[in-house]
């Protein structure tokens, strides 16, 4: 099963050429299953929609309720954000989890489940958007407090262990993600065990997902980070939900243009 995560930089930059080379990307990559963050809405028009309708999958998204701010960056009130997930197969369950924000900054964060009906297991699928000022890590532990709390109650009973996607603000030594990995600290959920997948990539690939510097993001002089993630629980029977192969994706310019400021993560696991 080829899971992606990628943070598609909402309607910032030349949004209409990145859209085709978003679409070229995920083309390329044949991913069976995506979790999207900063997926545009205007109308009747979604990006998401675009998307699997383009690529022959099925589509779940979820909409901030406080897209204000967003709104006020680019002038425009009429456009909504959210989080969707694509499928190759039918989505058979969904729910949405608003994430705390305890103080911090509120754009409406939330996570998005969708149960899967794979191939002879339906497969537990989230994806998820955090704060993203440098400053509220303590904010994003009370969000991935939620978020564990989330993926326990929506697991279900099938073998796959459940696949965590999303662009988390954080970097792999952060509280945060510890936190919600409950390996390196105690978990927050109960031998729930969420493993980063990156940890089984070739050390000699280039990790850094948050490139401001290469998708020619004006204004912003803050380092290269990896923050966007794909995380999978412990391998259910047979082996399932091993990882065999890591990745960036959306890591070059497509026809000029870079699809977006985040790169995205690509891993395939065992079906």
């Amino acid at each position: 099963m080829r899971v992606l995560t990628w943070n598609l930089w909402w309607r910032f930059g030349p949004w209409q050429e990145r859209r085709k080379a978003i679409l070229a990307v995920l083309r390329e990559m044949r991913p069976d299953v995506c979790g999207l963050q900063e997926v545009w809405a205007q109308g009747g028009e979604n990006l998401a929609e675009w998307l699997a309708d383009e690529l022959g999958m099925h589509w779940t998204w979820a909409a901030s309720d406080r897209p204000g701010r967003w709104q006020q960056r680019i002038g425009d009130p009429t456009v909504d954000i959210g989080n969707a997930v694509l499928s190759r197969w039918p989505i058979v369950g969904r729910d949405v989890e608003r994430l705390p924000v305890n103080g911090g900054q509120d754009d409406g964060r939330m996570a998005l489940f969708a149960l899967l009906d794979a191939p002879g297991q339906q497969v537990p699928f989230f994806t998820a958007h955090l704060n993203s000022r440098g400053h509220e890590s303590a904010v994003r532990c009370g969000q991935v407090g939620a978020l564990a709390r989330f993926v326990a109650s929506r697991r279900g009973d099938t073998a796959y262990p459940p696949v965590l996607t999303g662009d988390f603000n954080a970097e792999p030594d952060a509280d945060e993600m510890r936190l919600i990995g409950g390996h390196k600290t105690a978990p927050l959920v109960p031998g729930q065990v969420l493993h980063d997948v990156w940890r089984f990539a070739d050390p000699l690939l280039p990790s850094g997902t948050w490139d401001v510097t290469e998708s020619d993001t004006p204004g912003i002089y803050e380092p290269n980070a990896r923050i966007d993630y794909i995380l999978v629980g412990l391998p259910g029977p047979g082996g399932l939900g091993q990882v065999r192969a890591v990745r960036r994706a959306g890591d070059a310019r497509v026809g000029g243009v870079w699809p977006s400021d985040h790169a995205a993560v690509v891993a395939d696991l065992a079906l």
